[in-house]
Parts: structure tokens; C-alpha cells; sequence
């Protein structure tokens, strides 16, 4: 990897880290001693990248630090262009056109030679038969996630059973046949997940949940750790 390259990298190993990380951290992540962490970070410091480094603690970037015009390199663009490409194949229109902006955007700045390599990255997301028909807006189910809002939705169970259900929004997860919403529900008083093509109805409302989506995400995925644990002490015990 060219130093130049290498200076890149190692902002970008910092800018999407929150807390300060080690230069042992970074030297295996770039694949270099730590010595070369050391003298890289303070090149990047007398240029004037805002890194502060405490003994012990590690390094980390202060927020607001802008990188120099978008440069991807060939395995961030097919990375990116994978992503796209499963958004189209399994979002719904509006997401579609998103993810089509959202593209648009970063070619319009990148370089002619790495927006070339962008459009014709070699990784596809193949869709294989169609999605169900929903009835309701994924654009409404988005919002309530993103805002963290309270959801009231009417579901139809596989026996046609319709019932209605207050949801604290957790997640949208988009599988090979279908899309599902995950969130806590009310009703039940734990964690469930709906198929959105069940969804007959849905509001959002103005209410919050009385926890963050962050933590609602903890615990959600604690629960699902528990169910996993469960099943699989279910097989040690089976004769």
C-alpha cells in the first residue's frame, strides 16, 4: 500500500470509530508495525487532521473533520455498488430511487477513471422470484424507525386472525422473499416480527417509545442471543 494510500486509510479507520482506538488496533488492521502507526498519525497531525492521542487510551479524530474530495478504492466501490444493487433488487420504489440518488451523488465526484470502476463493479445481488404485494407505505415504516415512534399497525396472522398491535419500532429487515418489521410489541409484552405484506394498516404515531432505538437494538438482539442459547442446549440435551 503507497504511504499516500496508507494516510487515507488510517483517517478513515479513525473517522468511523467513536471512542479512541489503540495504535496496536490500528497497525493489525493496516497490516503495519506500530511504529508506522506512530509516525503516520503524527504526519496526519502536522498537516492539520485533528487526532488527539492519550497514553494508554489510544487515538481518536474529533468530530467535524472533513476528508479531501471522496475517493473510494476498487474494493469500497464494489462494496458499495453490492449494497446498491441489493436495494434495488429488494427495496420498494421509493427506496429505489434513494439508493439511485444516493449513487448519483457520489459518481458526480468522484474521478472519471473510479466512477467507471463504480458502474461496472463485478458483484450482483440477484432476486430470485418476486417480492410479496404490501399494502401499506414502507416510506411511513421507515420514518417511524428512524424517528423512533410508536407504530399501530393491523396485522393479519398466516391463519387470517387480524388483530391490532402497538409497536416500538426496532428494525427493517429485507430478506431474499420478504420484508419484515421488527420491533416490541405491547400487546405481547416482548420482542416480534411482522411480515410488512401482513400489514394491512399502519399509523404513526406522535408518542415515543419510552426507550432509544439503541437500546431497544441491545435488547433485541440479547433476546435474540437467549433464543439462539436455548435451542441449541435443546440439541445438547436431545438423546
Amino acid at each position: 500500500m503507497a504511504r499516500s494510500e496508507r494516510l487515507l486509510t488510517l483517517t478513515q479507520a479513525l473517522r468511523r470509530r467513536r471512542r479512541p482506538v489503540t495504535a496496536a488496533t490500528l497497525a493489525a488492521e493496516l497490516q503495519v508495525s506500530e511504529r508506522t502507526i506512530y509516525r503516520d498519525v503524527a504526519s496526519l497531525q502536522g498537516t492539520g487532521v485533528p487526532i488527539r492521542g492519550e497514553a494508554g487510551i489510544g487515538y481518536i479524530l474529533e468530530p467535524g473533520y472533513d476528508l479531501p474530495p471522496l475517493m473510494l478504492t476498487p474494493e469500497e466501490g464494489e462494496a458499495l455498488m453490492l449494497g446498491a444493487r441489493f436495494v434495488r433488487e429488494r427495496g420498494d420504489p421509493e427506496l429505489r430511487r434513494i439508493i439511485d440518488d444516493a449513487i448519483a451523488k457520489i459518481e458526480a465526484v468522484l474521478p472519471e477513471s473510479t466512477r467507471l470502476s463504480l458502474r461496472e463493479a463485478p458483484l450482483y445481488a440477484p432476486l430470485y422470484g418476486s417480492l410479496p404485494v404490501e399494502r401499506i407505505s414502507a416510506s411511513q415504516m421507515r420514518r417511524a424507525v428512524r424517528e423512533n415512534r410508536k407504530l399501530r399497525i393491523s396485522y393479519r396472522d398466516p391463519n387470517g386472525q387480524e388483530t391490532e398491535r402497538t409497536l416500538w419500532p426496532v428494525l427493517l429487515g429485507y430478506f431474499e422473499r420478504s420484508r419484515v418489521l421488527i420491533g416490541f410489541c405491547e400487546l405481547r409484552q416482548d420482542f416480534r416480527t411482522f411480515r410488512t405484506d401482513r400489514i394491512q394498516a399502519i399509523q404513526v404515531l406522535e408518542e415515543r417509545p419510552p426507550l432509544r432505538r439503541a437500546i431497544l437494538l441491545r435488547q433485541w438482539e440479547k433476546h435474540v442471543a437467549e433464543q439462539e442459547w436455548g435451542r441449541e442446549d435443546c440439541a445438547s440435551a436431545a438423546p
